[in-house]
């Protein structure tokens, strides 16, 4: 029978760690720089497809029929401006949101796109990039006992995981779906036959074990996995993590608001999360690449996203979170401006719009604009890498920051990339 090395043990050990998605923190890969944080938390919607800027936040009623496409408008609460009429409930709330209409980029394949808008970053052969959440988590830390990054349903996005920095930083995984009614949160509850004795006696044999190795040599590698372990275990043994993971405990009207749906239930466990101290939460969305038959394929799709996420962002008003508090509604690209044949759009990112609230960000605000007929930015253009570097200012993480990645390597956190000053409050 083989018996594994040090080495061996020492990698299944931290490989087996990443696997159950319980986050600790390890040694960060650069100096922690904060600045004065406006926000504590984000919480991110990403739709994955591509969502058509011209049905929803960016419409064009005075433009052709084959630009301006087979819906029509509704007031906001932003005097003088527009939505498209599948965003009723987001109209409605538009005094606390701010909507970027110039957000632009040159990616226009599914997976390039989704990596520039998750990570600030254009896609390189060279590296792997983290994605913000991953970011937040190892400049940040842990809190409260909660994972400091999560993904609602789960992390499959390869776009959404730690890049070049350590695993300890990737997302904690929900898994399932949180409108189920027997959902239940995997990883999280202890296995049945291990009572509190023999959970401890566990966490003595591996620190014993962890410490006969550190006398060994390779300190740092071992010290990370019992960190990783500890991490793990607080998580299991927190009733106040325990209490944020369970959406039982929410009132049946707090649901109905949401909308009983796989995303109005994510975004209310999202609530919960940072509510109790998680730092960065992200909720997927499929289902946006509509190349053919829009007109009866986007209201299906966006009716719950605009109901929930307006419910977010207002119950986080109410519950005085949304000042400490940002929420963003992103997507990897827009779509063509015309229809196509198909009646449908492409993909397009030269143009496309990017919600934002919260935490800093200026309440009703429409920033930038793109032209007529929503091809090119007009004014005011906006790219990922801005994106990234105004959300880390406003959670104190200083843009100008340099990660090490390995082999110290220096990386920019944010490359040609600004902080907007027009987008905060």
């Amino acid at each position: 029978m083989h018996r594994p090395d040090r080495r061996e043990f020492l990698r299944g050990t931290l490989l087996g760690s990443a696997s159950l998605g319980l986050l600790g923190r390890l040694p960060a890969a650069g100096p922690l720089v904060r600045r004065a944080a406006k926000a504590q938390a984000v919480i991110q919607v990403h739709l994955g497809g591509g969502l058509t800027h011209i049905d929803t936040f960016d419409p064009k009623p005075d433009a052709p029929v084959e630009v301006r496409g087979p819906f029509s408008t509704i007031k906001t609460k932003i005097s003088g401006e527009l939505f498209s009429d599948q965003l009723p409930k987001l109209a409605q709330v538009a005094d606390k949101l701010t909507v970027i209409r110039s957000f632009t980029h040159t990616e226009a394949d599914h997976d390039r796109g989704t990596h520039s808008v998750l990570t600030g970053y254009q896609p390189s052969p060279a590296i792997t990039y983290p994605s913000f959440g991953a970011v937040v988590a190892q400049q940040l830390g842990i809190r409260n006992n909660l994972p400091p990054y999560v993904c609602i349903p789960g992390s499959g996005n390869q776009f959404l995981g730690s890049g070049y920095l350590s695993a300890a930083n990737a997302p904690f995984s929900v898994g399932g779906n949180p409108a189920n009614d027997n959902f239940r949160v995997r990883d999280l509850d202890a296995p049945r036959d291990v009572d509190a004795a023999r959970s401890e006696r566990r966490k003595q044999l591996l620190h014993d074990l962890d410490a006969g190795f550190t006398r060994l040599g390779e300190a740092d590698a071992v010290r990370a996995a019992e960190e990783y372990y500890r991490m793990a275990y607080a998580l299991i043994e927190s009733p106040e993590a325990r209490t944020a993971f369970d959406l039982a405990a929410e009132k049946p009207q707090v649901k109905d608001r949401y909308g009983r749906r796989p995303v109005g239930m994510s975004c209310l466990l999202a609530r919960r999360l940072v509510q109790a101290g998680a730092r960065y939460v992200v909720v997927e969305q499929g289902g946006y690449d509509h190349h053919a038959r829009i007109a009866a394929g986007l209201p299906g799709a966006i009716g719950p996203v605009d109901q929930a996420v307006a419910a977010l962002v207002a119950d986080l008003d109410e519950q005085g979170l949304l000042d400490s508090t940002v929420v963003l509604l992103t997507t990897e690209f827009g779509r063509t401006p015309r229809i196509n044949a198909d009646a449908g759009r492409d993909h397009w990112p030269r143009v496309y719009s990017v919600m934002a609230a919260g935490g800093g960000f200026r309440r009703g605000l429409v920033h930038g604009s793109s032209n007529a007929t929503g091809a090119e930015p007009e004014e005011a253009p906006v790219r990922p890498a801005d994106l990234a570097a105004t959300v880390f200012q406003l959670l104190g993480i200083d843009p100008t920051l340099k990660l090490m990645a390995p082999g110290d390597r220096p990386i920019d956190l944010v490359r040609d990339g600004v902080v907007i000053p027009e987008l905060l409050a």
